[in-house]
């Protein structure tokens, strides 16, 4: 360090005051050249390193064919087409969870083998959270009225997380996330960020950071809106922006054209005018330069070359243009010049620039429209890929939404894996991508499976956020506080005891335990197992479990092993009217139970040659979700107005007319009105749940069964935006020729909400043809 002794003596005086050294210092004392960085309150260069086990709770192979299809070789209706065209090797990857988790596991866990087999990363794309003013609300369409459904508590935190401090917490969850995909991007793969003006000019400096000034490809510019804006302070805002860095120089690049922008379309009025008689039109172009390399798009008749199909244009004076050493030249006459002749259906446009005009947002009528508001338009997703993948190429983003990038990445023949935190979003791409299956099935292509995935096994110092910056024993203090003042509002809005000398619960109700899940992280299968542990250890048999969310494909089995071994588990969902001091104060806050699900086997003998056949009809569903209430919003809406509410597991609307007269109208008639979602696996046990984990001391990767296994989703029904319609009995699955015998057949469900619910029944299978 060249420090001079006055500054050595002003630093020693910093550091006796206790106060923090001035920013010139940074670079005086420390090795890092960047002259220019963004910086942020609480900034740090730590990245987080853990990795958990991926747990496949559900798995799509084949989708099932379309009421009233007929497979002509096997004479299968309206059931399960045998041939398929599910591509094998690489299962295409849906996982739900917190993406910094996901993408850690990803570069430091042992799918990151699997992912270099697959040749690697090649292409990330993200569309960020970027505007401050969005909360995960969702509008669920109930008949003719939509209901906007608030966040949930993870959601909640995960938006305060992202915008709690404005641009600094958002800039901060967005830095170690581009570390992590940075690191678990392919050397010769590109990343595309997606934002508007809110965020884009941080962003572009962090990308800047992480991936370094050199790495930067384009700023692509996108007006994603037409028309005009009414604003009379600003200009409308109608763009947004896209930017494309790569890993290294060898990142794939492919050049594109287009016919759709209005560039093009303007160049082709003015251009294609001649008709050559048949009623084809053409242009008659100069050769701009006439002595370069001929090209595909740029071929002489002359030596050997040969035209294109349809010939150039030449006038007979033309040939006197080329010179004796075979190179081609300008006449002083323009009338004498080569002119190449395009034909406008061989045309292939222009280059694409990184001003795009020619892609337009989903209108709500479009076919690829799912609802979903921050979904952006295929044709996009399908010119990134273009440009920077080739067939065969894995693909991933990291906070899917509706799961378009998925979607064209199927169509396109890319592998991919999608990530999100939302349940909903993850069920949008779910039923989306069964639909892209059905849909490349129908069209004789190839497809290939996907599994739904969550993170599991969560340590406890995951549950409640502490802050970073303290030191290490500060942070185990404020964690210990945080983690008190939780489960003392819990207890208190529940009306439990609290209670001291269980390593699992932490109070007691009406003769049952309670166990209280973590406030930013759903109720794992590890969480409860430990309960069920401590619950046979002390002779414990009554339970609640009270948590903000549940681990997807959790139940029924978890609490089928308890009951088995005497041990009565109640989970119940804890509200978001915890927070509201008055609403406990006034015991106006109720817990709800999980949805719960009732069906009955349909078992046909087989008669005449006839196989057996096991079928399922879905006969109850019932719900207790809450979400504002009656009373509530009979109190503050005004007249003419009205309100849709969920109090006791009904979703009513609530109107105020003119003269103030209050109405209800309960908009769930029907207890199917609840289902978005529903499947069938037809053998549950047949695939076991197997987890990949590395032993730290080894560095080695073991398999391990969970003690669960996989749901095969084999039949589903749901819903869409063009058909409402849902059936309620499934597809027969016709019975293989043997002894009879018994097998569990597994129901999910998913309500309008996005929330999964599973039930299993046993029945006794025949023995397939008489």
């Amino acid at each position: 360090m060249k420090l001079t002794d006055t500054e050595k003596q002003d630093i020693l005086r910093y550091i006796d005051a206790d106060k923090p050294l001035p920013d010139k210092y940074r670079f005086l004392l420390f090795e890092d050249k960047r002259e220019v960085e963004l910086v942020w309150n609480g900034k740090t260069g730590e990245v987080c390193n853990i990795v958990l086990p991926f747990q496949t709770i559900e798995q799509v192979d084949e989708p099932r064919v379309e009421k009233g299809e007929q497979d002509q070789d096997s004479g299968f209706g309206e059931l399960f087409d045998p041939r398929g065209r599910q591509m094998g090797g690489w299962t295409n990857k849906l996982i739900w969870g917190d993406n910094k988790l996901i993408l850690s596991s990803l570069k430091n866990g042992p799918m990151r083998e699997e992912i270099e087999r697959q040749g690697g990363l090649k292409l990330i794309y993200i569309d960020p959270p970027f505007d401050v003013g969005a909360d995960f609300s969702m509008d669920i369409e109930i008949g003719d009225e939509t209901f906007t459904k608030k966040p949930n508590i993870l959601e909640e935190i995960a938006y305060r997380d992202t915008w709690g401090r404005g641009a600094d917490s958002f800039i901060a969850m967005m830095y170690e996330r581009l570390l992590l995909m940075r690191d678990l991007l392919a050397d010769d793969g590109s990343i595309y960020v997606h934002c508007d003006w809110r965020v884009n000019s941080l962003l572009r400096l962090a990308l800047d950071e992480v991936f370094s000034r050199s790495a930067f490809v384009n700023e692509i510019v996108w007006k994603r809106r037409g028309g005009a804006l009414n604003n009379f302070r600003s200009l409308g805002a109608v763009t947004d922006t896209i930017y494309l860095y790569r890993k290294s120089e060898s990142a794939r690049f492919d050049a594109l054209k287009t016919l759709e922008s209005e560039e093009v379309k303007q160049y082709i009025k003015e251009r294609f005018v001649y008709d050559d008689g048949d009623g084809r039109l053409y242009s008659r172009d100069p050769v701009t330069n006439p002595s370069a390399k001929p090209t595909a798009s740029l071929i002489y008749e002359y030596k050997g070359y040969k035209p294109p199909a349809k010939g150039w244009a030449f006038s007979q004076d033309t040939m006197q243009s080329w010179d004796e050493s075979g190179k081609l030249y300008f006449p002083a006459d323009k009338s004498q010049r080569i002119r190449r002749k395009t034909f406008l259906d061989e045309y292939e446009g222009q280059p694409v620039q990184n001003l795009w005009t020619d892609i337009y947002v989903i209108n709500s009528q479009a076919m690829e429209s799912v609802g979903y508001p921050t979904q952006k338009p295929e044709s996009l997703l399908e010119r990134l890929l273009a440009i920077s993948t080739q067939r065969g190429d894995l693909v991933a983003d990291f906070f899917c939404g509706s799961g378009t990038l998925a979607a064209v990445a199927e169509k396109l023949g890319r592998k991919w894996i999608c990530t999100d935190l939302g349940k909903f979003a993850i069920h949008t791409t779910r039923k989306r991508m069964i639909g892209v299956q059905r849909q490349l099935k129908a069209e004789g292509k190839d497809y290939r499976a996907f599994e739904i995935l969550n993170l599991g096994k969560y340590e406890r110092q995951h549950f409640v956020g502490v802050n970073p910056n303290l030191r290490e024993e500060e942070q185990r203090k404020q964690l210990e506080q945080k983690e008190a003042d939780f489960l003392a509002l819990i207890l208190r809005a529940y009306r439990a005891e609290p209670t001291t000398g269980f390593g699992s619960f932490n109070g007691k109700k009406a003769g049952r335990l309670v166990a209280v899940g973590p406030v930013n992280l759903p109720v794992t299968r590890l969480f409860v197992e430990e309960i069920i542990l401590e619950c046979r250890k002390k002779h414990i048999t009554k339970v609640d479990i009270l948590g903000f969310e549940f681990e997807m494909g959790l139940f029924p089995n978890v609490l089928d092993d308890a009951r088995s071994k005497g041990i009565d588990i109640a989970p119940k969902y804890i509200p978001a009217e915890v927070f509201d001091k008055r609403a406990v104060e006034k015991n106006q806050v109720v817990f709800h139970d999980v949805a719960y699900i009732e069906c009955k086997p349909i078992v046909k003998e087989g008669k005449k040659g006839q196989p057996a056949t096991v079928a399922v009809e879905l006969t109850d569903f019932s719900v207790s979700y809450a979400q504002d209430s009656i009373a509530g919003a009979e109190q503050t809406l005004k007249n003419k107005g009205s309100k849709v509410v969920v109090e006791k597991g009904q979703i009513v609307k609530v109107s105020k007319s003119k003269a103030g007269v209050v109405s209800r109208e309960v908009l769930t008639q029907k207890w199917t009105d609840w289902i978005d979602y529903w499947s069938v696996d037809f053998d549950y046990e047949s695939k076991r749940e197997i987890i990949r984990i590395k032993d730290p001391e080894t560095d080695e990767t073991k398999e391990q069964w969970t003690g669960d296994y996989v749901f095969e989703n084999e039949w589903q029904s749901f819903r869409t935006r063009k058909d409402r319609s849902i059936e309620l009995i499934s597809a027969p699955l016709e019975c293989e020729p043997g002894t009879p015998h018994r097998r569990k057949i597994a129901v999910k469900v998913v309500d309008i909400f996005g929330n999964d619910t599973m039930t299993i029944v046993e029945v006794t299978v025949p023995g397939g043809k008489r």
